[in-house]
């Protein structure tokens, strides 16, 4: 296998889930780029659609559908409709997430902590709503994609997680956190029942991305240098950065690499969390 051909994602079928912003859409694009057959799912039907069609513009073989991905009857059918069309499924992104919300240590306008984000306030549909997307949709696209996969043994499912799997953030709240923490294990737990039928699973952790989440607060020059602040590389990512570690994991050239988180998060992770 040449350099070239282990890096091909040409004529492959992958799955992206939040793909019309984001991360979820520097993965879109990567995989189209590389010739492969993208379905791209998201919530935001205006989004979605814009996206799609700028990449169809573009000569990418693209098809896109809304999805909640913490609808588990939904997922489950658009992974069958997707492998009957295609003939099965070979990557799959799970990466859609929802913006968290402010954690304990997040100020307000004022220069104020928020007492409503106090743990004895934390509101139960708040850490509901980020656990059943950020966690139980992982289960359910995961499961999903084994279905598929499994029987053809050959597959390669990747997870977007977070610096917060690995260190709490203090301004996102722990819902978030241990919705994150608990979709990495998640994916070495699968890994670990994949293995043997070819099946990998592995999972990206990120840490600061200038993207559009919680409405596109990153693009804020002060908000962005706060962020690159506490980085010991000293800036935030472009999501340009992740695409070649997205290209290497759904690629044979990690066909040997599963179970693994890797971290893209210019040290964040090496630094401890502070209140």
């Amino acid at each position: 296998m040449t350099f070239e051909e282990a890096f091909s994602v040409a004529g492959v079928t992958v799955i992206v889930t939040g793909a019309a912003s984001g991360l979820g859409l520097a993965f879109t694009e990567a995989m189209a780029v590389g010739g492969a057959n993208v379905v791209m799912l998201d919530l935001n039907p205006r989004r979605l659609s814009t996206q799609a069609d700028r990449l169809k513009d573009l000569g990418y073989s693209i098809e896109s559908h809304v999805l909640n991905v913490s609808d588990r009857k939904a997922v489950d059918h658009i992974y069958d409709q997707v492998a009957a069309t295609y003939g099965g499924i070979d990557v799959v992104f799970s990466n859609a997430g929802i913006d968290p919300g402010p954690g304990f240590a997040a100020l307000n306008e004022d220069g104020e902590r928020d007492p409503a984000n106090y743990l004895e306030q934390y509101a139960d549909v708040r850490w509901q709503k980020v656990i059943s997307v950020s966690l139980d949709a992982v289960f359910y696209s995961i499961r999903a994609a084994a279905r598929h996969m499994r029987p053809r043994k050959s597959g390669s499912i990747i997870v977007t997680t977070s610096v917060s799997a690995l260190r709490p953030a203090v301004t996102l709240g722990a819902a978030y956190a241990a919705a994150k923490a608990g979709a990495a294990q998640l994916v070495r737990a699968t890994a670990l029942e994949l293995a043997s039928d070819g099946v990998r699973v592995n999972a990206i952790a990120p840490g600061p991305f200038e993207t559009d989440i919680g409405g596109g607060f990153m693009h804020q020059d002060e908000v962005r240098a706060k962020m690159a602040a506490g980085v010991p590389m000293g800036r935030v990512a472009d999501v340009e950065e992740i695409k070649p570690l997205a290209l290497y994991l759904a690629s044979r050239a990690s066909g040997f690499v599963t179970g693994q988180q890797f971290v893209i998060d210019g040290g964040l992770s090496l630094s401890a969390a502070r209140a």
